[in-house]
């Protein structure tokens, strides 16, 4: 699985990813510009210590990112909208497919989702009248998903587990000084 996150804004959301696709196996791609510096004390405390864990990589360009998904042999694309008419629910999601989000503010632009064709637009059902998801949430849901589908292809049997589903602890000093 790999996720796409086009001008991610907050590093804070960042690095919640990051530490999301350390725990799935998900390969994240950075499209720049980034708003934050991947030194972000705010990054590294949101992926705590997982960065070593994970799988990122940053692209200059979506054009790079394309060539990089290329390379790595992924299958389906699939943009995540507002604008969508499918629901991510509705799909029978492949290990090699790639999961394209957009910024905090704006999400995908139309241009963005065309640079990615041919894909599959999907959304998150919500409410009526709200704007909108966290990002590192709608990243979550749609993840989870796929691997669920996938059942939990690699994850740990019980026995395996180090620490608590929600375990905070750090394994150095907080990183915000």
């Amino acid at each position: 699985m790999h996720v796409v996150l086009v001008n991610p804004e907050i590093a804070g959301n960042t690095g919640n990813i990051i530490r999301l696709c350390a725990n799935t196996g998900a390969v994240l791609h950075l499209v720049e510009p980034l708003g934050f510096s991947m030194e972000s004390a705010l990054l590294r405390r949101a992926g705590l210590d997982y960065h070593d864990l994970a799988n990122v990589l940053v692209h200059a360009t979506i054009d790079d990112c394309l060539h990089s998904l290329d390379e790595a042999g992924s299958a389906r694309r699939y943009t995540l909208s507002s604008k969508a008419t499918d629901a991510y629910t509705n799909v029978a999601y492949d290990a090699h497919d790639v999961l394209v989000f957009g910024a905090e503010g704006s999400g995908l632009s139309d241009e963005q989702i065309g640079r990615w064709q041919p894909a599959t637009a999907l959304y998150i059902p919500m409410q009526p009248h709200n704007r909108s998801l966290n990002l590192a949430n709608a990243v979550a849901i749609v993840v989870y998903e796929a691997w669920r589908q996938a059942q939990f292809a690699g994850a740990a049997d019980p026995s395996q587990r180090s620490g608590a589903l929600t375990s905070e602890s750090f394994t150095e000093a907080p990183f915000d000084r």
